[in-house]
Protein backbone atom coordinates (compact mmCIF):
# COMPACT_ATOMS: atom_id res chain seq x y z
CA UNK A 1 0.00 0.00 0.00
CA UNK A 2 1.50 3.26 -0.65
CA UNK A 3 1.34 6.07 1.93
CA UNK A 4 0.45 8.93 -0.75
CA UNK A 5 -3.05 8.92 -2.58
CA UNK A 6 -2.59 12.15 -4.41
CA UNK A 7 -5.99 12.34 -3.68
CA UNK A 8 -5.27 16.00 -1.01
CA UNK A 9 -3.66 17.31 -4.29
CA UNK A 10 -6.07 20.03 -4.80
CA UNK A 11 -6.51 21.28 -1.16
CA UNK A 12 -9.08 18.84 -0.18
CA UNK A 13 -9.24 15.93 1.86
CA UNK A 14 -12.11 13.37 3.11
CA UNK A 15 -13.57 13.18 6.32
CA UNK A 16 -15.00 10.21 8.08
CA UNK A 17 -18.09 8.69 5.65
CA UNK A 18 -16.21 10.77 2.73
CA UNK A 19 -17.30 14.31 2.17
CA UNK A 20 -14.60 15.96 0.93
CA UNK A 21 -13.51 18.95 2.38
CA UNK A 22 -10.93 22.18 2.01
CA UNK A 23 -7.76 21.40 3.97
CA UNK A 24 -8.68 24.34 6.21
CA UNK A 25 -11.96 23.46 6.85
CA UNK A 26 -12.37 23.66 10.52
CA UNK A 27 -12.82 20.13 11.36
CA UNK A 28 -9.57 19.70 10.19
CA UNK A 29 -8.29 22.71 11.78
CA UNK A 30 -9.70 20.96 14.90
CA UNK A 31 -8.47 17.31 14.79
CA UNK A 32 -5.22 18.85 13.16
CA UNK A 33 -4.68 20.20 17.07
CA UNK A 34 -5.33 17.45 18.39
CA UNK A 35 -3.21 15.50 16.59
CA UNK A 36 0.05 17.77 17.24
CA UNK A 37 -1.13 17.40 20.63
CA UNK A 38 -0.70 14.07 20.61
CA UNK A 39 2.55 14.27 19.24
CA UNK A 40 3.50 16.74 21.68
CA UNK A 41 2.33 13.99 23.98
CA UNK A 42 4.66 11.35 22.31
CA UNK A 43 7.49 13.56 23.39
CA UNK A 44 6.99 14.58 26.73
CA UNK A 45 6.78 10.83 27.03
CA UNK A 46 10.13 10.19 26.44
CA UNK A 47 11.55 13.30 28.74
CA UNK A 48 9.10 12.43 31.74
CA UNK A 49 10.74 10.41 34.88
CA UNK A 50 7.60 8.88 35.95
CA UNK A 51 6.39 5.35 34.95
CA UNK A 52 3.01 6.23 36.22
CA UNK A 53 2.87 9.56 34.04
CA UNK A 54 3.97 7.18 31.00
CA UNK A 55 1.25 5.14 31.16
CA UNK A 56 -1.47 7.90 32.05
CA UNK A 57 -0.02 9.60 28.83
CA UNK A 58 -0.32 6.63 26.97
CA UNK A 59 -3.82 6.14 27.65
CA UNK A 60 -4.46 9.96 26.90
CA UNK A 61 -2.54 9.50 23.54
CA UNK A 62 -4.93 6.56 22.68
CA UNK A 63 -8.16 8.68 24.05
CA UNK A 64 -6.97 11.60 21.67
CA UNK A 65 -7.76 9.43 18.78
CA UNK A 66 -11.03 9.13 19.81
CA UNK A 67 -11.42 12.91 19.59
CA UNK A 68 -9.99 13.28 16.38
CA UNK A 69 -12.20 10.37 15.01
CA UNK A 70 -15.03 11.99 16.60
CA UNK A 71 -14.46 15.38 14.98
CA UNK A 72 -13.60 13.64 11.44
CA UNK A 73 -16.97 12.01 11.51
CA UNK A 74 -20.36 13.97 11.08
CA UNK A 75 -23.00 12.95 13.21
CA UNK A 76 -25.18 12.42 9.55
CA UNK A 77 -24.63 11.45 6.59
CA UNK A 78 -28.14 11.60 4.02
CA UNK A 79 -29.86 11.16 7.15
CA UNK A 80 -27.84 8.06 8.36
CA UNK A 81 -25.92 8.34 11.83
CA UNK A 82 -22.09 7.16 11.01
CA UNK A 83 -20.78 4.55 13.25
CA UNK A 84 -17.84 5.69 15.26
CA UNK A 85 -16.33 5.98 18.67
CA UNK A 86 -17.59 9.18 20.39
CA UNK A 87 -16.72 11.20 23.09
CA UNK A 88 -18.80 10.82 26.17
CA UNK A 89 -19.39 10.86 29.97
CA UNK A 90 -17.35 7.89 30.43
CA UNK A 91 -13.83 9.18 29.14
CA UNK A 92 -14.49 12.87 31.08
CA UNK A 93 -14.93 11.53 34.25
CA UNK A 94 -11.99 9.03 33.71
CA UNK A 95 -9.85 12.74 33.30
CA UNK A 96 -11.38 14.21 36.50
CA UNK A 97 -10.83 11.09 38.47
CA UNK A 98 -6.96 11.18 37.59
CA UNK A 99 -6.91 15.16 37.77
CA UNK A 100 -8.36 14.24 41.58
CA UNK A 101 -5.27 11.40 42.02
CA UNK A 102 -2.50 13.60 40.93
CA UNK A 103 -3.73 16.49 42.28
CA UNK A 104 -4.27 15.03 46.14
CA UNK A 105 -0.22 14.07 45.80
CA UNK A 106 0.98 17.38 45.17
CA UNK A 107 1.48 20.67 47.67
CA UNK A 108 -1.36 23.34 47.82
CA UNK A 109 -0.71 25.75 44.94
CA UNK A 110 -0.01 28.95 46.80
CA UNK A 111 0.60 31.46 43.55
CA UNK A 112 0.49 31.75 40.00
CA UNK A 113 3.12 28.80 38.26
CA UNK A 114 5.38 29.56 34.75
CA UNK A 115 5.41 26.89 32.81
CA UNK A 116 9.22 25.16 32.89
CA UNK A 117 10.66 22.91 35.42
CA UNK A 118 11.88 20.19 34.34
CA UNK A 119 11.98 19.40 30.91
CA UNK A 120 9.49 16.81 31.09
CA UNK A 121 7.11 19.11 32.42
CA UNK A 122 7.89 21.74 29.69
CA UNK A 123 6.65 19.78 27.58
CA UNK A 124 3.46 18.80 29.55
CA UNK A 125 3.03 22.56 29.79
CA UNK A 126 3.36 23.15 26.01
CA UNK A 127 0.83 20.24 25.50
CA UNK A 128 -1.59 21.84 27.77
CA UNK A 129 -1.23 25.54 25.82
CA UNK A 130 -1.82 23.25 22.41
CA UNK A 131 -5.00 21.20 24.01
CA UNK A 132 -6.43 24.66 24.85
CA UNK A 133 -6.02 25.94 20.87
CA UNK A 134 -7.32 22.91 19.87
CA UNK A 135 -10.32 23.79 23.03
CA UNK A 136 -10.97 27.02 20.68
CA UNK A 137 -10.67 25.46 17.82
CA UNK A 138 -13.46 23.13 18.36
CA UNK A 139 -15.54 25.65 19.54
CA UNK A 140 -15.22 27.62 17.11
CA UNK A 141 -16.77 24.50 15.15
CA UNK A 142 -19.45 23.72 17.31
CA UNK A 143 -20.49 27.22 16.95
CA UNK A 144 -20.70 26.26 12.68
CA UNK A 145 -21.76 22.32 12.93
CA UNK A 146 -23.06 19.85 15.12
CA UNK A 147 -20.15 18.28 17.24
CA UNK A 148 -21.74 17.34 20.05
CA UNK A 149 -20.27 19.29 23.28
CA UNK A 150 -18.59 16.53 25.15
CA UNK A 151 -15.59 17.39 23.14
CA UNK A 152 -15.57 20.69 24.41
CA UNK A 153 -15.73 19.20 27.82
CA UNK A 154 -12.98 16.91 27.48
CA UNK A 155 -10.31 19.04 25.89
CA UNK A 156 -11.05 21.15 28.78
CA UNK A 157 -10.30 18.50 31.50
CA UNK A 158 -7.37 17.33 29.25
CA UNK A 159 -5.98 21.00 29.74
CA UNK A 160 -6.39 20.89 33.05
CA UNK A 161 -5.19 17.45 33.79
CA UNK A 162 -2.14 18.53 31.67
CA UNK A 163 -1.35 20.95 34.16
CA UNK A 164 -1.21 18.81 37.15
CA UNK A 165 0.77 15.88 35.06
CA UNK A 166 3.18 18.85 34.54
CA UNK A 167 3.19 20.24 38.39
CA UNK A 168 3.62 16.40 39.21
CA UNK A 169 6.39 15.76 37.07
CA UNK A 170 7.84 18.60 38.67
CA UNK A 171 7.73 17.18 42.32
CA UNK A 172 8.81 13.73 41.98
CA UNK A 173 11.79 14.94 40.09
CA UNK A 174 12.72 17.12 42.45
CA UNK A 175 12.36 20.42 40.67
CA UNK A 176 10.51 22.97 42.05
CA UNK A 177 7.52 24.93 40.06
CA UNK A 178 8.88 28.32 39.20
CA UNK A 179 6.76 30.88 40.86
CA UNK A 180 5.13 34.00 39.19
CA UNK A 181 6.81 37.08 40.44
CA UNK A 182 5.51 40.72 40.15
Amino acid sequence: MKIYTKTGDKGETSLHGGERVPKDDLRIHAYGTVDELNSILGIASLKISSMELKEVIKGLQNELFIVGADLATPELKKGKKLIVDRVDDKLILKLEKIIDDFNSRLPELQNFILPGGSEGASFLHLARTVCRRAEREVVNLANNVDTGKKIIIYLNRLSDLLFVLARFENYSSNHPDIEWKK
